[in-house]
């Protein structure tokens, strides 16, 4: 049982605790203006619970002094507090509707977290007051975009572009979004190896077709080589169905009747994207000659800034144990998806990358000792309709019929694609 002095003594100090804190939260009492000024320099100076704190005190005192309340709402949503700035922006726009920098700031804080139909019914509210207002209809068109209405968006920009035509920001959404409805793409390869000693120069092209589907891409190619004074054509099929948000597959086949490819070729892979920019894939690759050959592969990449790594081994079982063979790549993004510069290393042999020098006869081939390095630059046009790549790439590798003896490769690769409509 506890004993009255102790319950006395617990009872005193909760309320001197009580005491001490109501006397630290005191009732405001100074410039509004002045301390909004202070304020303001505080959150630009990366202080900004502190300018909070201020702006939260000020408003105790003068609750509809509109200015304070709407910058205390736009320093949350700056911090990605987007609850606290929603309840904030709310309260001032019911208090002064006709203030236009409020619904355009709520707006944006509705698409910075992600709450995309509610910044398209918010756009929608505020040009019932603003008609044909070109900020806010810029906004709804970037709504309409963000829910999977790229049409109606193309629509409301171009409004906006027939009312306003020196609206820059409204021409690079147009051009942005007209990237994004370029869902068809066109493209051609070529490339050719040239060998420092044994074998003619090796000749690669390919034809492909793609299409961006709401579902995932589907991507069709005619591959025609060159090799040991051979023809030979592919035909085959890529595949990426997005399953869920941040998983998605790869699919592939292949068929061909020329033995400088395999018969049939398959393959599948699961791609999951992890925290902090990571992302981790498993799957295989089965090359099917007059025996099958199966790959396992699988990658570890990191996205970071601006740059991106990739790890890829493989991992190819045989009669004399498994052979392994891994490429490091490094890319360095510009503008776009589009526009990088990169980087790869591997060493080893792997049939999935090295087919040419391949098939069922001479298994002993995915042991060979390669060391390869590649160099490419990717870029396209203003508009993204062209993209344009070339590729340099040097390998060493032990001659398959003569172990112990190497040669070098030279490869020089140039592709173009064209998107539309």
């Amino acid at each position: 049982m506890i004993s009255k002095p102790i319950i006395k003594l617990t009872i005193l100090f909760t309320f001197s605790c009580l005491v001490q804190i109501q006397a630290q939260v005191k009732p405001y009492n100074g410039n509004p203006d002045t301390s909004f000024e202070t304020a303001r320099k505080l959150a630009f100076n990366q202080q900004r619970k502190q300018a909070q704190d201020t702006l939260v005190n000020i408003l105790t005192k003068y609750p509809n002094y509109h200015d304070i309340r709407s910058f205390l709402a736009a320093t949350y949503s700056w911090d990605g507090d987007y609850k606290k700035a929603r309840k904030e922006f709310a309260q001032v726009i019911e208090k002064a509707p006709e203030n236009k920098e409020n619904w355009i700031a709520a707006i944006k804080n509705e698409s910075w977290s992600d709450a995309h139909y509610e910044a398209l019914e918010m756009a929608n509210t505020a040009l019932k007051i603003f008609p044909n207002d070109p900020e806010i209809s810029l906004l709804k068109a970037t709504a309409l975009k963000n829910t999977n209405n790229s049409l109606e968006a193309l629509s409301t920009v171009e409004a906006i572009i027939a009312k306003n035509p020196e609206n820059q920001n409204a021409k690079e959404f147009l051009e942005s979004l007209n990237s994004t409805l370029r869902t068809n793409t066109i493209g051609v390869r070529a490339s050719v190896d040239i060998y420092s000693k044994v074998f003619d120069p090796m000749q690669y092209y390919t034809m492909s077709y793609g299409k961006q589907t709401k579902y995932g891409s589907i991507i069709g190619r005619v591959n025609f080589n060159r090799r040991f004074n051979e023809n030979g054509a592919q035909l085959e099929v890529d595949m990426y169905p997005k399953i869920t948000k941040g998983l998605y597959a790869y699919l592939n086949a292949g068929y061909a009747n020329s033995f400088i490819f395999p018969d049939f070729r398959f393959g599948a892979e699961l791609y999951k994207s992890l925290p902090h920019g990571l992302e981790l894939s498993a799957g295989f690759r089965s090359l099917q000659y007059s025996t099958t050959t199966n790959i396992y592969t699988g990658s570890l990449g990191w996205y970071t800034g601006n740059s991106y790594w990739s790890l890829r081994p493989y991992f190819t079982p045989g009669d004399g144990g498994t052979s392994t063979s891994a490429a490091l790549t490094y890319r360095k993004y510009r503008s776009n998806s589009d526009n990088y510069l990169s980087f790869m290393y591997s060493m080893g042999v792997s049939p999935e990358v090295n087919q040419f020098i391949f098939n069922s006869n001479d298994a002993s081939i995915v042991r060979l000792q390669t060391q390869r390095f590649n160099i490419g630059y990717f870029f396209s046009t203003n508009n993204n309709k062209n993209a344009w790549g070339a590729q340099f790439d040097v390998a060493h590798q032990e001659i398959s019929f003569n172990p112990g003896n190497y040669f070098w490769i030279y490869s020089l690769t140039v592709s173009w694609d064209l998107r539309f409509k």
